[in-house]
């Protein structure tokens, strides 16, 4: 409004009708439910190409908006599967050697090169990409005291905190993270994710609401081998992440769905719950629920996380997967205010915000099915097959 025009109702309404329009102009659309995940996952371990997940994002293109796509691959590097692959976003070769000569006083490099990519004009002003297969120096895990895993958190939060111009995006065995900024079906061809084979993808195409699109804001987000893409916005962001911020984590990155991943692995690791007990801290059943509950020992149990951990509940709408070493785990809000949909064909398990993705995967998937607010869907690879 101009500067003495008087605030009547109309006024202040025209007044907002001019910014969400101009915010339409921007990004062409609103996406209410915006953002699009997929997944799949076998439970036999059998490795399949990145080309179908890749698919699934095509019938959801309009979920986002091209400013973050991503997939998450599980078992794509099994010649080096003893060590942990550390993706990197490098914005120049200085900041490349100078994070290398960190990383070689606490690591053995027992292979470094930069991650296979090919030009597509949709995918612009990418950074230098490099992967490195590192196993920790004993005497540098010693001297801080800890085990093995938290020595490699605390590396990935010590870089891409205080390295400028450096970005730890997977840090896991096994597996690897692969994002950017454009629409997931080009980020797949950008990363030439038809040349890895997995036997568990998840994918994400981005619409962010509070936060800007870049290459290391786009999803998946990982911690070791645990990985999260989201679709949702989270209301408790600033609770979840001062409370986990407590702990030695560092959310750099003001993205809700970073704090997820960190919750995740302090719940899991730290503190050594089982998925489903993780899944009832974050997405915990309403009080007058518990109460209901006529198992004593369940009562007793989900009273107890909801008094423990109360800042790590989520609140606002989401639907996430949460993929891990053998296995992956989806998860509805409570009020189921972020779709999900699930179907099955074989040992394959399928897992997308819509149907039509999973039909591009598995054109006659089976026993399509939502999962219930709050009730998480965990999947495992079979013990040993992969």
């Amino acid at each position: 409004m101009a500067v003495g025009e008087s605030c009547t109702p109309m006024n202040a309404f025209l007044f907002w009708k001019g910014l969400v329009t101009e915010m339409l102009k921007e990004g062409q659309v609103r996406i209410p439910s915006g953002c699009a995940i997929a997944a799949v996952i076998s439970r036999d371990g059998k490795r399949m190409s990145g080309e179908r997940i890749i698919e699934a994002m095509k019938p959801m293109h309009d979920r986002s908006n091209g400013l973050g796509g991503g997939f998450a691959a599980y078992g794509i590097y099994p010649a080096y599967r003893d060590f942990y692959a550390f993706h990197f976003f490098f914005d120049g070769r200085a900041t490349r050697k100078e994070c290398e000569a960190f990383l070689k006083e606490r690591f053995e490099v027992v292979h470094a090169e930069l991650i296979p990519t090919r030009k597509i004009p949709s995918v612009t002003d990418e950074p230098v990409i490099w992967r490195y297969f590192v196993s920790p120096l004993r005497s540098a895990v010693e001297s801080e005291q800890v085990d093995e895993r938290e020595f490699v958190v605390r590396t990935v939060m010590k870089i891409n905190s205080a390295i400028n111009g450096a970005y730890v995006f997977s840090s896991g065995k096994n597996m690897g993270t692969f994002k950017a900024v454009g629409f997931p079906e080009d980020v797949g061809a950008f990363y030439r994710l038809e040349e890895y084979e997995g036997y568990c993808w998840t994918a994400h195409g981005r619409y962010p609401t509070n936060t800007p699109g870049w290459w290391g804001g786009a999803h998946p987000f990982t911690l070791l081998d645990a990985s999260v893409v989201h679709n949702g916005e989270i209301s408790s962001y600033d609770a979840n992440r001062r409370f986990i911020e407590m702990f030695g984590y560092q959310c750099t990155l003001q993205t809700d769905t970073e704090a997820i991943t960190y919750m995740m692995d302090y719940l899991l690791r730290r503190q050594g719950l089982t998925l489903g007990e993780a899944a009832s801290v974050i997405a915990a059943p309403f009080w007058e629920t518990i109460e209901r509950k006529t198992d004593s020992d369940d009562r007793r149990k989900h009273l107890w996380l909801r008094t423990v951990f109360p800042s790590l509940l989520v609140t606002g709408p989401f639907s996430i997967v949460f993929a891990f070493d053998g296995g992956l785990m989806a998860l509805n809000d409570r009020l189921k205010l972020r779709s999900m949909v699930i179907g099955e064909k074989g040992d394959r398990v399928y897992i997308a915000s819509e149907e039509a993705a999973i039909r591009a995967m598995e054109p006659d998937a089976e026993n399509i099915w939502s999962p219930a607010g709050g009730e998480p869907v965990i999947i495992r690879v079979k013990e040993g097959a992969y």
